[in-house]
């Protein structure tokens, strides 16, 4: 039954994806932003048979799917055009590209995240029962950032897959190690440098979770070898990467002054701690005014921290699965945050909103699950404004009166979208909010707390 509940996730989310198919991003463009880059990196790698990119532009090969004028990303490395996107991206979706073209690869990206909300589906069940689990993961996948990232040509998709899958599988390893289990689980990590340098850091809270888990079962021969899969991997990819970019990641290809993270150490990294707020809550890339369901995932990693002090799992060794599977997930999205906080040079671009959150918006679906078993009737109507703002887009887009990148529709909030806070465009209203959002929290927890503490019996 469980099996035939996740192809029935799959299916249903798979349809609905493979729907905007067609749709443009932009003007009469259906890419923006990097994704004609990688579809013209794809597209050497299947008709020349390498990554170089000076022949391409110098014959507009990219006006077979990018209508306007592309500019090159990047400067020269050994006199080759290797712009610095994700080599391992471009040949995962190289097979997809050669039967049918960027259509072919759209279809093809609807369908790893159809799978990633699928395995997302399953976590959740290894955390809460039906039909919270299922609810969250509907929620969570007919949201606007998964319903405008699902057929979008990013990396980003293919590593939220990744990720559910390896954390699903590293799960399965305190039950009893088995190599098949590890190696399978090692092995998606071990692809996540190959799909972007950021996301090796969410893929390295499952690798500690799984050698931990590995040697309490006495197994450490098996966990150094699971260890040496992504070690190998690592090592190779910065040797190819040596070889195409001059350097040990693709941003070592960057223009002159661009650097990696675009930031001076310590300052400008101190000067980025409010995006930690600002992701969430920003009039245009903040997560939740296109998803709002995912503030009921915040208090699932409170309820779930909360629970753990308390100590009852010691009791109860299926509470102690399910909080060690809902820890790993909010320890792996908690890792994301901090790369999009931290290490990234951007918030927005030309993109859809939240691109830096996508790959581990799927493995936040038992968080989302958690909140919404506890507060069933808010997390409800979070997740209903959610998918309404999904239709509002997607008949908006449909209409040509909006697309996905630009223009965006007023979704879902209408005028009221206008309170919302602009980050990095001046004034003191928006970082006032912000902190006044963070002592809220605090007050809610510390006088949450505090009833509970007069409630315990003596």
């Amino acid at each position: 039954m469980r099996k035939r509940r996740v192809a029935a996730v799959w299916l249903l989310l798979f349809a609905v994806y493979a729907s905007t198919l067609g749709m443009h991003a932009f003007g009469r463009s259906d890419y923006a932003g990097d994704e004609p880059h990688y579809l013209l990196t794809t597209k050497s790698i299947v008709e020349d048979g390498n990554t170089d990119l000076r022949d391409d532009y110098a014959a507009r090969d990219y006006s077979e799917f990018y209508p306007y004028k592309l500019t090159p990303h990047g400067a020269l490395t050994k006199g080759r055009v290797n712009e610095p996107h994700s080599v391992g991206f471009a040949l995962l979706i190289a097979p997809a590209y050669a039967i049918a073209g960027a259509k072919g690869v759209e279809v093809f990206m609807a369908v790893l995240m159809a799978l990633a909300l699928a395995l997302a589906y399953a976590l959740a069940r290894c955390v809460v029962p039906d039909p919270w689990a299922l609810g969250a993961t509907l929620a969570v996948g007919l949201s606007p950032p998964l319903l405008a990232y699902s057929t979008a040509v990013y990396p980003e998709t293919a590593a939220a897959a990744a990720l559910c899958g390896a954390a699903l599988l590293a799960l399965r390893i305190p039950d009893g190690p088995r190599r098949r289990t590890g190696w399978s689980a090692f092995g998606l990590i071990a692809l996540l440098p190959w799909l972007g340098t950021p996301f090796l850091v969410p893929g390295l809270v499952i690798a500690i979770f799984g050698y931990r888990a590995m040697r309490t079962a006495r197994r450490p021969v098996l966990g150094i070898t699971c260890l040496e899969i992504v070690g190998f991997s690592v090592a190779l990819f910065v040797g190819v990467n040596e070889g195409l970019f001059g350097g040990p990641t693709p941003s070592s290809a960057n223009a002159p002054g661009e650097g990696v993270t675009g930031a001076d150490f310590p300052g400008g990294y101190l000067e980025r701690s409010y995006r930690v707020v600002a992701l969430f809550i920003d009039r245009h890339y903040g997560l939740l005014r296109w998803a709002p369901v995912f503030a009921i995932a915040l208090y699932g990693v409170w309820l779930l921290v909360r629970e753990r002090r308390s100590g009852l799992a010691r009791a109860i060794p299926d509470l102690r699965a399910e909080q060690t599977a809902g820890l790993l997930c909010a320890a792996i999205a908690g890792a994301q945050l901090f790369v999009a906080v931290f290490l990234s040079r951007s918030m927005s671009g030309f993109w859809f909103p939240a691109r830096h959150l996508v790959a581990v918006l799927p493995i936040a679906v038992p968080l989302v699950a958690i909140g919404l078993r506890h507060a069933p009737r808010i997390g409800s109507v979070l997740a209903l404004i959610g998918v309404a703002a999904s239709i509002w887009l997607y008949a908006a887009a449909r209409a040509g009166d909006a697309a996905w990148v630009a223009p965006l529709p007023d979704a879902p909030f209408g005028p009221l979208t206008g309170a919302l806070p602009r980050y990095g465009h001046g004034g003191v209203y928006p970082y006032a909010l912000a902190a006044a959002t963070v002592l809220a929290g605090v007050a809610a927890v510390a006088w949450t707390e505090r009833r509970r503490a007069v409630r315990r019996p003596a």
